[in-house]
């Protein structure tokens, strides 16, 4: 029914509306160059197809410190409004956690947002367990 799969590099840009529901203001021009510098930084994205037409994405990165050793972590995860609540992001986190171990990782972590409700309740859910705080200063 659904179909997982990277967004292939060449076709990229065709996550641009769906990251445009997760935040609006990014004027789109800024999200290719964006892009651009992500997957020559070693981005992927997960794409769950419906018939070809994109319905959710994750971006994933592939990290590895000290602390932790290798590991993924999700990134910008959306499924379309109209596809939610079918079960479709444990699906496409089952996928996601499948490829990371193919890659030799032994763990997921990811950030959401203290307003994300939602998300964390999701998260919470998929087994994630919260461990600290994100912190940023902006320059």
């Amino acid at each position: 029914m659904y179909d997982f799969t990277l967004v292939p590099k060449d076709q990229i840009y065709t996550i641009i509306p769906l990251l445009k529901m997760l935040n609006d203001k990014l004027d789109e021009h800024i999200l290719k160059s964006r892009l651009d510098e992500m997957i020559l930084r070693g981005y992927e994205c997960v794409g769950v197809y419906e018939h070809k037409k994109l319905i959710g994405i994750s971006g994933l990165w592939t990290i590895v410190k000290y602390s932790d050793g290798k590991y993924i972590e999700p990134d910008n995860v959306i499924i379309h409004p109209d596809y939610r609540n079918k079960g479709i992001g444990e699906l496409m986190m089952n996928w996601i956690h499948e490829y990371a171990k193919s890659k030799g990782c032994t763990a997921s972590e990811l950030n959401c947002y203290i307003a994300n409700e939602r998300g964390q309740k999701f998260w919470l859910k998929e087994g994630y367990k919260r461990l600290g705080y994100r912190f940023q200063k902006k320059f």
